[in-house]
């Protein structure tokens, strides 16, 4: 499948941002620049800048621009649990390490109101830096119920609460727990890193108009090359 517009430049942006082509500090195009630049309308301009905002990698000040962060590597906790999120939780380029059904008991999280033998879609993708280094392993869990056609869509790109939204799937709220914990061995392979080294795990579970369980995913994300922060806007 094609890749959306604004994920191909927002994407191009990132490298540009993490190889160091844009150090901190550097002016971004504008909206009306990205516009004539790629022949894009203003609302994928928009996102594009948006996104790379949420992901902590510019800051935006109006009047002034947009600007590279002082910090590349670094990651908006509230990105992950915003129930209206399009684009993936985490920029950057995406692989899909396994898709499968299997039951929920069998599943790598724990799916809480959910019987044991209920289906289960098990989405596990890999998330590389800019030197193609693994930084984060991402796993999604969701009822098959909810979404039986989920293989079709293009797993590299999908953001889970966006599909939602285009299924007609009522998903109400999420929450992200903090968990720490020590690397398995398959997970610590992945991330190259040493098996039982301490990680923190961002677990996020989301729930629908009536209460019942939709998504539980989870991030472990390398340490040594990401940082996490919170960061709200206050409306003036």
């Amino acid at each position: 499948m094609a890749v959306p517009a604004y994920l191909r430049i927002r994407n191009e942006l990132e490298r540009q941002i993490r190889s160091g082509a844009l150090p901190p500090g550097s002016r971004l195009p504008t909206e009306s620049e990205l516009q004539r630049e790629h022949s894009i309308g203003r609302a994928t301009a928009q996102r594009v800048l948006t996104e790379l905002a949420q992901a902590g990698l510019v800051e935006r000040h109006r009047r002034r621009g947009t600007f590279v962060a002082s910090s590349a590597r670094q990651e908006n906790l509230l990105r992950i649990a915003n129930p209206v999120l399009q684009g993936p939780e985490i920029p950057g380029r995406h692989a899909v390490d396994s898709i499968t059904v299997l039951p929920a008991g069998d599943a790598d999280v724990e799916l809480p109101g959910v019987a044991d033998d209920v289906p289960v879609h098990q989405l596990r993708r890999l998330k590389f830096d800019v030197d193609d280094n693994p930084i984060a392993v991402e796993l999604s869990v969701i009822p098959f119920s909810l979404a039986p056609r989920l293989q079709d869509e293009d797993l590299v790109h999908l953001t889970v609460h966006d599909y939602f939204t285009r299924i007609g799937v009522p998903a109400a709220k999420s929450r992200v727990y903090i968990d720490p914990i020590n690397l398995d061995e398959a997970t610590a392979e992945r991330l190259q890193l040493p098996e039982g080294k301490a990680v923190i795990r961002l677990r996020r579970m989301t729930w629908l108009t009536d209460g019942d369980l939709a998504e539980v995913a989870w991030w472990i994300m390398r340490p040594d090359l990401v940082e996490y922060f919170l960061e709200q806007t206050i409306p003036q």
